[in-house]
């Protein structure tokens, strides 16, 4: 039997529990859309957009250590710290490469990681690859500092990408004893939550904090990147392999972001208008019978159950031009399958009654 045989193989059990994926090679154009992160609408903005007319090259030409160094870069990040109130930040090709490049850092210093059990796949895999003694905590349930062990390092979202739930950050930052960090995972938060749109953990003013962030969700473009103190992003600059030998954003998108974090700063109007879509989509869910989540998220689940059942209204939805996403395990715990909404700024109010009369009838007829 051949590798491919037993490729066939692994494929077949996908397919037999309902889980086999495939990648659309058509662009969302005409449709509906409630999959995008995309939560101020700034990847079509016109003057984000227009920063890429100012571009010199289309690449950065190498890691950041080497030939890969632009001024965009270091500008971005001093504004990033300015807005987070940190003393430095230190950006990555995405939000997945910081996390694993920040806690294979921070393991090193700590006995211990603590997990929330929703933790995103990136935070999972930076703490399964950092090889340290690892627990995984009940959901929102972060272990006491009396239940811990030693200097920890504890990690979680602030906004749950699945759930739309909030973790109790001011809690958590309560509980942390002095050698102990809390790395918290802004990728749902930054330019959606907090005054200016810096996120739930702005206000914590500690620097036991750091914050992981994205620049593919609100800002509409693509990278990541590590806030805290200065003695931090010195030792990533030094030791996170994914900063040290991963090829560095290229200039044009870091000035895309400079001009993307503008538009977040001055965009009261953008973050009103998505928490108004946020909230007419919760009022039509509750009047079909499906719970809802208060708060600041811009994630709202409708839990449907099996996998079978969520891929069925999903492709019902799409015949009504509707893009809604099955999302399945291992995403999601069995038992929970779900239409993951996400929402923006510049949705409309027509395209969200008519995903709530399609979704009425897509369940009334499967």
């Amino acid at each position: 039997m051949s590798y491919l045989d037993r490729i066939e193989a692994l494929l077949d059990d996908v397919r037999a529990n309902g889980r086999y994926r495939h990648v659309e090679t058509h662009q969302l154009e005409n449709q509906i859309d409630f999959s995008s992160n995309d939560y101020l609408g700034l990847a079509t903005n016109g003057q984000v957009l227009q920063a890429f007319r100012f571009a010199t090259r289309a690449g950065s030409g190498g890691a950041r250590l080497l030939g890969g160094r632009h001024r965009e870069h270091s500008l971005l990040e001093e504004d990033l710290a300015a807005w987070l109130g940190r003393e430095r930040v230190l950006l990555f090709t995405s939000g997945y490469h910081a996390a694993l490049g920040a806690i294979a850092v921070l393991s090193r210093t700590v006995r211990t990681i603590y997990s929330d059990a929703l933790n995103h796949a990136s935070l999972i895999d930076g703490i399964r690859l950092s090889h340290a003694d690892r627990a995984v905590y009940p959901h929102l349930q972060m272990p006491s500092r009396e239940q811990r062990s030693g200097p920890s390092l504890i990690v979680t979202e602030s906004i749950f990408s699945m759930d739309g739930d909030v973790a109790d950050l001011e809690r958590m930052l309560r509980d942390l004893g002095d050698d102990d960090v809390l790395l918290i995972d802004e990728a749902h938060a930054l330019g959606v939550a907090g005054d200016a749109g810096t996120g739930l953990a702005a206000t914590l003013h500690d620097p036991r904090v750091v914050v992981l962030g994205t620049l593919s969700k609100a800002f509409g473009l693509l990278g990541g990147f590590v806030a805290g103190p200065a003695p931090l992003i010195d030792a990533l600059v030094n030791l996170a392999r994914t900063f040290i030998f991963d090829t560095a954003l290229p200039p044009a998108i870091a000035l895309a972001a400079r001009v993307a974090l503008v538009q977040i700063r001055n965009g009261d109007a953008l973050r009103r208008r998505l928490h108004e879509n946020v909230e007419r989509l919760r009022l039509g869910l509750q009047s079909l019978g499906y719970p809802t989540i208060e708060g600041p998220a811009p994630i709202v689940p409708v839990v449907l159950g099996s996998e079978d059942r969520a891929v069925e209204v999903s492709k019902a939805l799409l015949r009504r031009n509707i893009v809604a996403p099955a999302i399945r395990p291992p995403t999601v715990p069995p038992g929970t399958s779900r239409l993951r909404l996400s929402m923006r700024a510049d949705q409309s109010v027509e395209h969200i009654d008519l995903f709530i009369e399609g979704l009425k009838r897509c369940t009334a007829t499967s």
